[in-house]
């Protein structure tokens, strides 16, 4: 687990660029900060954080290998996580005799990758970004796992490509790569509509994300190619009368599995326990294999907004050792222009600061935690998915009585009972649907956008994905666009950013490509009932999970934002940072003032709408403005704990 950064020069490489790669590094230290390296040819900078975990003795990075003939053919810079390392580095020894000189998962990557060609990251059960250059042929060969839980930033102009972990580091190299630091209109719009910034887009113009599922070649002078290499279908299974027994049997011995391989590490590894049946279901697990395992889990000093008691239940009955964080609104609040420095990118989902609170706690105690993260998406856990079945009644209706639902919705006040399912049924699932959040509306979006695009809201970022599930049942093609958008934009991002903030490696055990291949497969009723969501995997967990778990509502790490903007919590700080801001040329901010003010006065819940804005304006406040200066702390860690 590590930051990297890399520069693939078009002249060729100097003494400068490689000062300036190795200074640049510093912007993502908290990835690494167990050792730091740098190494570079004719054309090419690696630069290097590493956060050890496995082979810590040994596994320095950027690493050389090469087959007998040539043993230092390759260089390879990883960021990430090879479960399946051992197995790999066995079937490579056994069938090509191959060398191997540590006791690490990165020479796994490089040497399946020499023989195997670019089939190796079909093969890699992890979470990666990874960079490979070839001294022979002079190429370079960039991949990402295949949901997206390792991150990669890409920018190419005339002096050549730069990659690395965070896009900060990338935004130090502008002048060496060759591009400008304008930002996007048309992320900025995407971002106010989703409340994150859908991949491969990043608020800046020029620098974009290596995709999900994907790999890149470069040669030196010339652009990248791109290839996605995972594409994700749920060719569901009917389960045969006698068979459900077998097929629940199948997903809790995939995900055992998984979990098993997810605890390979040298060092001590932890869980996230929010009390529900996810992360419940992998510190279970988890607790095979270490039974003196600690779970972590945080709340609020608000009734209502704090699982900890549910949390500390689930971590007794499983009889692990549990850890607690409580957060003030005051710990809140002077958090945020920290965290939003960690982000990149602005992510507007309040959930990512308690989880930033809980990765400091934890990393007191281990190095690694497991989480649940992806067990929604894999099989069926929104509660949103079971919307098609209250909607189904309208797909009898004629179209133009459709529309005349929509229109007569226009007509009843907001608040009204039945205004939303009016309107929700009369549109389509590619109209209505673009993933778990919402935000603002149309309307709502031209009152604070100055330059509001109505062919850039959600339907320009999801058509692309609809089109690619036409012909299959509504809640798999809300599952597939959630892994395109909800999942790899907001998740994943929050889940990497917080954790790594913090110097804490965390891994995901749902989201590995034999979990996948088994949930895939699941069929509609085994997914939805009209009482439950993740009905064949609650029937999987069985005897794993605690009974009174196994039917808990989905929890989480809920934020009481709509009280605290209300209060004297945020309200006072939310109306200084409005007013500061210098974004008059992209919002409206007497529209945004209003809204704020409406928000107080209980004429309309505003808060995420309000935290979307209020998110942008601090990131802008730092990253463009340079008004903001988050105090970022550099913590000494134990490398081995």
């Amino acid at each position: 687990m590590c930051g990297l950064l890399g520069l693939l020069t078009s002249g060729g490489t100097s003494e400068d660029a490689v000062s300036r790669v190795d200074q640049a590094m510093h912007c993502l230290r908290h990835r690494g900060p167990d050792e730091h390296g740098t190494w570079n040819d004719d054309h090419l900078v690696f630069g290097f954080n590493r956060l050890a975990i496995i082979d810590i003795a040994h596994s320095h990075q950027p690493l050389r290998w090469g087959p007998p003939e040539n043993p230092e053919r390759y260089a390879l810079t990883f960021n990430g996580e090879i479960y399946n390392y051992l197995e790999i580095r066995a079937e490579l020894v056994k069938d090509h005799d191959a060398k191997f000189f540590t006791e690490g998962d990165s020479e796994a990557i490089v040497a399946a990758f020499h023989y195997w060609g670019e089939d190796a990251v079909r093969r890699l059960r992890g979470m990666f970004a990874f960079a490979i250059w070839d001294t022979d042929t002079r190429e370079l060969f960039i991949a990402r796992d295949p949901f997206g839980i390792k991150p990669l930033f890409i920018a190419t102009g005339a002096g050549g490509t730069a990659f690395g972990s965070e896009k900060k580091s990338l935004l130090e190299l502008t002048d060496l790569i060759g591009i400008g630091t304008e930002l996007d209109p048309r992320a900025i719009e995407h971002y106010t509509v989703l409340q994150y910034v859908p991949e491969p887009e990043t608020l800046h113009k020029e620098i974009r994300r290596l995709e999900s599922g994907s790999f890149a070649r470069v040669r030196p002078g010339e652009e990248p190619t791109f290839t996605r290499y995972f594409t994700p279908k749920f060719p569901a299974k009917p389960f045969a009368p006698g068979t459900e027994k077998a097929r629940y049997q199948e997903i809790a011995e995939a995900l055992e599995d998984s979990v098993a391989k997810h605890m390979r590490a040298d060092v001590t590894v932890g869980s996230f326990l929010s009390g529900g049946i996810d992360s419940t279901a992998i510190a279970a697990l988890a607790m095979r294999h270490n039974p003196n395992l600690i779970t972590f889990t945080t709340g609020f000093e608000r009734e209502g907004y704090s699982e900890v008691d549910v949390a500390a239940e689930s971590a007794a009955a499983i009889g692990a050792k549990h850890v607690v964080k409580v957060v003030s609104p005051a710990e809140f609040a002077a958090a945020i222009p920290e965290i939003v420095w960690y982000l990149d990118d602005p992510v507007a989902d309040p959930a990512l600061i308690p989880l930033w609170f809980i990765a400091k706690e934890a990393r007191k105690h281990v190095k690694v935690v497991l989480s649940g993260e992806g067990a929604d998406e894999l099989f069926g856990g929104y509660t949103i998915y079971r919307e098609p079945l209250s909607l189904k009644p309208f797909e009898y209706l004629p179209k133009g009585l459709r529309r005349a639902a929509g229109k007569l919705s226009e007509r009843i006040p907001d608040g009204t009972r039945g205004k939303s399912l009016l309107n929700r049924g009369s549109l389509t699932l590619e109209e209505r649907y673009y993933g778990n959040a919402r935000s603002f509306n149309d309307a709502q979006l031209r009152a604070v956008l100055r330059d509001f695009r109505p062919e850039w809201t959600h339907q320009d970022v999801t058509a692309p994905i609809y089109a690619q599930s036409r012909d299959w049942d509504p809640v798999a093609r809300m599952q597939h666009l959630d892994l395109f958008t909800w999942l790899r934009g907001d998740i994943l991002v929050k889940a990497d950013k917080m954790t790594m903030a913090n110097s804490l490696e965390l891994r995901v055990p749902f989201l590995d490509p034999e979990v996948f291949d088994v949930a895939s497969r699941v069929p509609l009723d085994q997914k939805i009932t009209k009482d439950t969501t993740k009905y064949a995997l609650r029937q999987a967990l069985e005897g794993i999970v605690p009974h009174h778990v196994l039917h808990r509502a989905k929890l989480g790490f809920p934020v009481p934002l709509r009280h605290w903007l209300r209060g004297t919590e945020l309200f006072d700080w939310a109306h200084l940072q409005i007013e500061e801001s210098g974004t008059d040329h992209i919002f409206d901010k007497q529209a945004v003032v209003k809204m704020l003010n409406d928000h107080r006065e209980g004429v309309s819940d505003h808060s995420r709408r309000l935290w979307t804005v209020l998110t942008f304006m601090v990131w802008h406040g730092i990253f463009v403005e340079k008004r903001i200066v988050p105090q970022i702390q550099e913590p000494v860690y134990p490398v081995n704990i």
